[in-house]
This record gives C-alpha cells, structure tokens and sequence, in this order.
C-alpha cells in the first residue's frame, strides 16, 4: 500500500518553509521544536528525500523539499476547505478583519465573496490601516485576524503569499528620466521606502520624495498622472503602468512577504473559517513570474 502523506506532518513542514527555523515554526503551529524536529522526520522517512539543509542558523530547503512545497500547501488548503464545508453552513456571529487599503483594494472582493457565499449568517467588520495599527490592534485584541506585510522583526506570522516589488511608472511619461527622479512612496518609516531609497543611493541616482503618503491610491494617482515614480507589489500593477528595471537604471528591489497574523487570545471557529478563505482566495491569485528574494515592508 502507499504511503500517505499526514496533513498535520505538512503544516510544520510549510512553516518551516515560510519562517527559515524550527524555532519559529514550532511557534507558528503551537508545537515543541522537538515535537516539530519528529514530524519532520517522519515526513522525510515518508517521501523517502531529505527536505531541509542547515545554512547557518537558518533550515533551507532541498530541490526535493522545493518540490513538494507546492503540493504540500496545496494539500492543506484542500483539506482546510473540506473541513469547512461541513462547519461553516452553522456559523454565525462577527469577525473582524483589518488589511491596507492597497490589499483591500486587490484581496478583499475575492475574500468575502467566497465567505458570504459559504457563510451568508456571518458578518465582517474590516479595518483598512497600515500594518503597524494592524499588528497593534492584534496585540490589543481590537481585531481578530490582520493581512499585512512581513518582516522579520516582527515575529513569527504564516506567510501565506510572496510577490515582486516593482519600480513602476506612467506609461504614457518619462518621469523616469528627470534628473533628479521624483518618488512616491510610503511614510518616513516604511521599509518599502528605506529599500528604495537604499537601492538607488546604492547606485548612484539622485532623487526625491515628491509625494508621501499611506494611501496607495493616493501613490497610484500620482505615478499614473506621470508626476512620480513609486514601488508595489507585482499584483498591485494597474493598467496604464509600466514597470521599470536595471535597464532603465533601476535596481533590482527586495521581494515582499504577505502575511496572516491571528488574535491567538480569543481564537473561534470563525477566525479559522475566515483564514481558510483568506489563504485560499491569495492562492488563487496569479503566481509572481519570478522567485522571490528578501524581505520588503509596505507602503501601508
């Protein structure tokens, strides 16, 4: 008979994926490092391939642990919605949900259409904030799940997408060749911003921040009326602009984790229903057409 693959075994094996060490995935699944160190064991005793490498303090995945990723995080979306099917007819009550605008703007109409359609009794209160006031909020307990962007120093977070950041223009200008070039980007503090600014300093261009502001449409309005260059994620590209590269003199830029951060103080089965929906909408998106790299922080 063949083996079967455990979805549980699965899980930890995705964390570890998305968060670089046992330490944090055993965190992620609520899980002793040890108890995670076994299923992984036994996972890779399943597939009959080693899945992870030591690259300093980091876990890196093997070609063969690259490969079954893919299948993996399809597995588990597959048996979240299953479960769901079952439990979410019964499901009433509120949950509040808080993301930028920029991912409210992209995410949010897949996502609650395929929560009101399963959970018509359900209602959802959403928060549009840059992801500090989110992750705030989520401490206070004032929220119960936050889409944001992930960076390391924020702790432990399921990432649940990974996409480009893109230098983006107007397509119709050639604001991209003033000297020095104008920039719209997000708040002082934005790491999307600091890799930037970082990225251009490193090449030697000269710039300025024309506009700044935690509006991404606000942003957008700008870099589609031709007054300002700006970054975004690969998903967040709308028509009438043109993405810049090294080409045209500028840099390659960090990749983005977009990631599921929870109120783990008041869990409910509304929460997990939500989430499952949420991961399953992301997925569903278009992949980015390259591999990511490096972290980036938001514009939001």
């Amino acid at each position: 008979m063949a083996a079967l693959l455990d979805t549980d075994q699965l899980r930890s094996f995705i964390a570890i994926a998305d968060t670089g060490t046992f330490t944090r995935a055993a965190e992620a699944v609520h899980k002793t490092q040890s108890a995670v160190s076994m299923q992984i064991k036994r996972l890779e005793e399943t597939v009959g391939r080693p899945l992870f490498e030591r690259d300093g303090r980091a876990s890196r995945l093997t070609d063969e642990g690259e490969r079954l990723l893919d299948y993996a995080r399809r597995i588990v979306r597959l048996s979240n919605e299953a479960l769901a099917s079952f439990a979410e007819t019964e499901l009433a009550g509120r949950v509040r949900l808080g993301l930028p605008d920029d991912y409210a703007e992209r995410y949010l109409p897949e996502i609650l259409a395929r929560f009101s359609q399963s959970n018509p009794r359900v209602e959802v209160t959403v928060v549009c904030e840059p992801t500090p006031m989110l992750m705030e909020r989520i401490e206070h307990a004032d929220i119960d799940l936050a889409i944001i962007t992930h960076v390391s120093s924020r702790g432990s977070a399921s990432v649940i997408r990974r996409e480009r950041l893109l230098w983006v223009t107007s397509g119709r200008h050639a604001v991209h060749e003033q000297e020095p070039v104008p920039l719209a980007l997000g708040r002082t503090f934005c790491t999307w911003r600091q890799a930037a600014t970082a990225a251009l300093d490193g090449r030697g261009k000269n710039y300025r921040v024309l506009y700044s502001s935690w509006n991404s449409t606000a942003v957008g309005a700008a870099v589609l009326a031709g007054l300002a260059v700006s970054v975004l994620p690969e998903s967040a590209l709308r028509s009438g602009m043109r993405v810049l590269g090294p080409a045209d003199g500028f840099p390659t830029l960090p990749s983005c984790k977009i990631a599921l951060v929870r109120n783990r103080a008041d869990p409910s089965p509304l929460c997990d229903a939500l989430a499952g929906h949420i991961v399953s909408s992301l997925d569903n998106l278009s992949a980015p057409a390259e591999k990511p790299g490096g972290d980036a922080d938001a514009l939001t």
